[in-house]
This record gives C-alpha cells, sequence and structure tokens, in this order.
C-alpha cells in the first residue's frame, strides 16, 4: 500500500510541489529527470503561494477542495466555524446520525449532500447515493430507518431525460432499502453555477430500546470488523471520470446496510460503534473513532479486505486503498465475546457476504491507528489532511 497520503504536500516527478486542476490527484509529467537548465534559466521565481496541493495547507484563508474530503481540513471546518455558531449537546456528539428524543421516542436524524461527478458511474448514481448515504448514515446509529426528504438543485440546461433517470434511480433504491421519500424540494440555478445535479437528502428512523451505537463506545479489547472489500466505489467512481480503463470493470459497493445491521444487533445489542467508511475511507472512519473514545486501534494489513483490481488500481496510481471512499461497507467494534457470532451473521447476509475481522481495540497509542504491515513492521495511518479523491459522494 502505498504511504504517500496524508502528507501536506504531493511531489511532482522533478522534485518539485505538484499542482493539479483536481484536488487529489497528483500532477504527473512527461519529464521524470531533473530540470532541463535550458528550459529553467529564464523561468520566473517560484511563488510558493501559487502552488496547489492535493492536500492543501491549513492556514487557508479560503474554502479549499481538502474542506470537503473528510479528512483534517474538513474536522477543523466543523470546529472553528459550524460548532460556534450553533453548537449544542446533540451535535457535539459528531456522529453519522443525531440521536434524539422525542415524545418519548429515540429518533436518529441525518442529513447529507450529494455532489458525486460524474452523475451515473459503474454500479450505480448520484440517486443511488442520495439515498443509500443517508439510509446507512442513519443504520449507523442501529437505527430502522423509515422516511426520507430528496432536494434536487439543477443547473439550467441539463437534459431532462438525465433528471428522470436520477429520479428513478432515486426511487428505485428508497424501495429496496424499504424507505419512503415523503418531501422534497427542488430549485433551480443559472447555467454555469451548478454541475447539472446536485442532491440533498434527509432521513429520520427509530432506535430501538437498549441500542447505544457511538464512537464514544469503544473500549480496548473490541474486535474491529469490515463488512467486506474496500475501496471499490471510489475507485469505480474516479476510472470513469478520469478515462482510465484498468483491464477489468470496478463497479461502486453502493448499497442499504440497515438490513445488514438488524441481523448483527439480533446477535447483541451491545455493538460498540458502526461506521460506514464513506469520505476519506477506512482509515478517516477509524482515526475518527480512536479520538473520540481516546483508545488506539491497530490493524492487520494482510486482514484488510482489498480486491486485486482496487489493489492494482491504487498502485498504478498511488493511492493507499485505506483512504478510498466506500459506500456499502461498515466498520464495527464489537465486544470479544461476541464478535465471532457477529461475523458470521454479517457473513450470512447479502452485504456483509465478505466480512472479516481486521484488528482491535487497544489501550496502547491513544487516539492513533496503526498497521502491522506484510513485510512485519508497524505504520501509522493518519488522518488524512484533504481527500485523495474529491467529488466521489
Amino acid at each position: 500500500m502505498a504511504d504517500t497520503v496524508g502528507t501536506a504536500d504531493t511531489l511532482g516527478t522533478t522534485g518539485t510541489p505538484g499542482t493539479t486542476g483536481t484536488t487529489g490527484t497528483p500532477r504527473t509529467t512527461a519529464k521524470t529527470g531533473g530540470a532541463d537548465p535550458a528550459a529553467t534559466a529564464d523561468a520566473p521565481p517560484v511563488d510558493p503561494s501559487a502552488w496547489t496541493c492535493p492536500a492543501p495547507l491549513r492556514d487557508q484563508p479560503v474554502v479549499v477542495m481538502g474542506h470537503g474530503g473528510g479528512g483534517a481540513l474538513s474536522a477543523e471546518l466543523v470546529d472553528d466555524v459550524f460548532a460556534p455558531a450553533y453548537g449544542n449537546p446533540v451535535l457535539s456528539a459528531l456522529a453519522d446520525s443525531a440521536v434524539i428524543r422525542l415524545g418519548g421516542t429515540r429518533l436518529a436524524f441525518s442529513t447529507d449532500s450529494h455532489v458525486v461527478r460524474p452523475l451515473f458511474f459503474p454500479g450505480g448514481s448520484i440517486g443511488d447515493l442520495a439515498v443509500n448515504g443517508t439510509v446507512n448514515d442513519l443504520a449507523m446509529s442501529g437505527a430502522v430507518p423509515a422516511y426520507l426528504s430528496a432536494a434536487f438543485v439543477l443547473e439550467e440546461g441539463v437534459d431532462l431525460d438525465v433528471v428522470e433517470r436520477v429520479a428513478h434511480a432515486l426511487g428505485a433504491a428508497a424501495r429496496a432499502a424499504d424507505v419512503t421519500v415523503a418531501t422534497g424540494d427542488t430549485k433551480v440555478v443559472e447555467a454555469g453555477h451548478g454541475d447539472g445535479v446536485y442532491l440533498t437528502t434527509s432521513g429520520v428512523g427509530l432506535v430501538p430500546d437498549g441500542v447505544d451505537i457511538r464512537p464514544q463506545r469503544a473500549r480496548p479489547g473490541d474486535a474491529v470488523l469490515v463488512s467486506g472489500p474496500i475501496g471499490l466505489h471510489g475507485v469505480a467512481v474516479m476510472s470513469v471520470r478520469e478515462g482510465i480503463e484498468f483491464g477489468v470493470e470496478i463497479a461502486s459497493d453502493t448499497a442499504p446496510l440497515a438490513g445488514l445491521v438488524a441481523a448483527m444487533l439480533q446477535v447483541t445489542n451491545d455493538v460498540h460503534v458502526l461506521r460506514d467508511p464513506t469520505r476519506g475511507g477506512l482509515a478517516t472512519s477509524l482515526n475518527e473513532i480512536a479520538r473520540a473514545s481516546g483508545t488506539g486501534v491497530r490493524l492487520s494489513e494482510r486482514a484488510v479486505p482489498v480486491p486485486d483490481a482496487v489493489r492494482n488500481a491504487c498502485g498504478f496510481l498511488g493511492l493507499d486503498p485505506l483512504y478510498v471512499a466506500n459506500e456499502g461497507r461498515l466498520v464495527a467494534f464489537v465486544p470479544e465475546q461476541h464478535a465471532e457470532a457477529v461475523l458470521a451473521a454479517m457473513r450470512a447476509h447479502p452485504q456483509g457476504a465478505g466480512a472479516a475481522r481486521i484488528g482491535e481495540c487497544v489501550a496502547e497509542h491513544p487516539g492513533t491507528v496503526v498497521v502491522s504491515t506484510g513485510l512485519g513492521g508497524t505504520r501509522v495511518v493518519d488522518l488524512p489532511l484533504g481527500e485523495q479523491l474529491p467529488r466521489i459522494c
């Protein structure tokens, strides 16, 4: 796995800071050796302020793509801007969905915007993501999703056939997830002020009695489980966007996970933590859990299920599969005494057929995730600054 992710800068092949038109994709150049003296003799002075880094510098006075990547920059945006503006005890939990009590009933409530580009990709579309993303956020609190809202922002000039395809995909995904799209909204912006279709979905669901799933509940000794192979969604979207072929089609894993969670809770309602590792991938989710709970996480690199096609694509592009987004996977922290039974229940469900135990929660190195490599070493898997692949959800 590549170790280049999470650094503050990415070097181009000539040894100078790489630039890119799309945040998160390293620049490549035609030259692979040193700089050509003839070409650089009359070059203007280097201006570091003009560099564009895949992982932007953290003192940016404006919003950069990394603020939407789910990593350290996203966390700073929440901590420094949004939390002071409207922070409250419910929001401070910073879980995938808020668990609130209303009229004596515990509800999970979540909202999510979707700006994926392209709108359609192998295995899904923005319509599927809009449903599955919100359904899965609710499920990560143990909730049974019930109702969604869907708000469309359309760009002037987009084909109505495209809008219809997205709407039908959204409706089909809602039926597959057994949720009702109960309300919605539509806005139109001028040509050039959008990107075809943006979608925002919100959802509510019921949290069963006795279920308390949140990142703060991770405990040393918990087994860390993942529901299946990672990295498929991010590579699928990127391959279509960039027109890159890897010799085999890689399809997104987008899928609703509430049924899988229900199967796990039938074994025990004492599941400590659930997360769907979307933006920033598995590494980001594990770092967030480690920091929220004040524990450490130790993974076995060989135990993490990475499909060969994803591994090869990431190796070709210099990416780390641990940081690549997923849209139909979950990671679970389960007490050791229930781990094997929960894992068996996951494998018996269609959305957990490839489930694996990948590590454990430990008391050592609190707030830090480490990986035991196949060569017998150990490396730290840090929270990324921005995101390897932007606009993937």
